[in-house]
């Protein structure tokens, strides 16, 4: 395994990673669903379903409610789209640590980069809304060109925007999803425990490291951590 000082670069994932969205989310597709009668969703079913951008978020919330109508997939599609638009940053919030994480890695010269699955102009329109437009170096959001993680496009055109190799880039992620994400992009991967799924899940895919909090990464890349397996 290389040396922390290689590491050049550090990608976030979005939802889950960098921000609380949950209760967002949750609230949007609630909203969506009662137009059709249906729900509500726990925000802890919600934790279980998002991850995989908004039309298999969709997908999943009306099978959760027992609906396997085709044509109310169709439709909820651009209801969810509006509310969201209006709503996505509903009780938004970056978790504890994290803007601590990343003005640590400005310290020591790191660039960094946000790879979401959210559509690109919500993902621009989050980050900016919490971290403000200079936090990051680019805000990469599924787009023509950039489809959904785990394809690694996305992760592979914000290490080339910054001008940083892939495989001296951390990839952070919360999720299955992130984890393949990384590995598809040849970068060392970040599984983080704060955000929407378990140890469990993160372990299976062997990242780099596992840690609990923003404040383990920065024991870690000071030299007073090891990577926690």
């Amino acid at each position: 395994m290389k040396k922390c000082t290689d590491y050049g670069a550090m990608i976030f994932d979005l939802d889950g990673t960098l921000v609380n969205s949950i209760h967002a989310l949750t609230y949007c597709t609630n909203k969506s669903l009662e137009r059709f009668g249906l729900g509500p969703l726990s925000e802890e079913q919600m934790m279980t379903i998002v991850g995989d951008g908004y039309k298999m978020q969709m997908r999943r919330s009306l099978a959760a409610c027992k609906d396997a109508d085709p044509a109310h997939y169709e439709a909820i599609l651009p209801v969810y789209m509006k509310i969201f638009g209006e709503n996505c940053n509903y009780q938004m919030h970056a978790y504890e640590g994290i803007r601590e994480l990343l003005a640590f890695a400005r310290e020591k010269g790191m660039k960094l980069a946000v790879v979401s699955n959210k559509p690109h102009a919500q993902a621009v329109k989050t980050v900016e809304y919490v971290f403000g437009t200079d936090a990051f170096d680019t805000v990469v959001g599924e787009r023509e060109g950039i489809p959904k993680k785990p394809d690694p496009r996305g992760a592979l055109e914000a290490a080339k925007e910054m001008g940083v190799a892939p495989e001296n880039c951390l990839y952070f992620g919360d999720t299955n999803t992130d984890m393949e994400t990384g590995r598809n992009a040849g970068m060392d991967t970040v599984g983080v425990l704060w955000g929407f799924r378990g140890r469990e899940e993160l372990a299976a895919f062997a990242p780099a490291y596992l840690i609990e909090s923003p404040w383990d990464m920065i024991r870690i890349l000071s030299g007073k951590a090891e990577e926690n397996h």
